[in-house]
């Protein structure tokens, strides 16, 4: 059977959303859960007004940072993260992104824990993500994954990231 196009997939993507579902397809398992509530969006927003490129990097990276859009990887998963961050402006402006994020920011949602601490960071890592941070806003949890270990912090905590860019999580 044939991959669906990039406008298909979104398109199908996007119903669901309509619906009040977020899908999305990890080695093809389909994961849904419903739209996230406001202390998940409110940790976002905080988050993504930190984002900055650290001023001692050489990295010539622009840390453009976009929250909650969906990304095709080149395995045919689909993921949303909470935040994506790109060192450049990525090329889909009405579809799917194919551009892989340097780094990925995941805040966990109450019911779909295993999603995001333990199917994520590992999914991210083996797509060429280099930084995975997961943010537990319930327990103040601070995961920051990459390959060669993982970090467990408390909130709050700056973070380094690889690209040259740091956040406040």
């Amino acid at each position: 059977m044939a991959r669906p196009d990039l406008k298909t997939l979104t398109a199908t993507f996007l119903s669901a959303d309509e619906i009040g579902i977020r899908l999305e397809i990890v080695g093809g398992l389909p994961i849904w859960e419903g739209h996230p509530p406001y202390r998940h969006q409110k940790a976002i927003g905080r988050i993504r007004n930190t984002i900055e490129k650290l001023p001692q990097s050489d990295a010539n990276c622009a840390c453009i940072h976009i929250d909650d859009v969906y990304i095709n990887f080149p395995d045919g998963s689909v993921k949303r993260p909470d935040i994506a961050i790109f060192c450049r402006e990525p090329e889909e402006q009405d579809e799917m992104i194919t551009l892989i994020p340097e780094a990925v920011i995941e805040v966990v949602s109450k019911g779909y824990e295993a999603k995001d601490l333990e199917i994520g960071p590992r999914f991210y890592l083996s797509q060429g993500v280099k930084d995975v941070v997961v943010f537990d806003p319930y327990t103040l949890l601070v995961l920051h994954v990459r390959r060669d270990g993982v970090t467990r912090r408390i909130s709050p905590v700056q973070i380094d990231l690889e690209c040259g860019c740091r956040c406040t999580v």
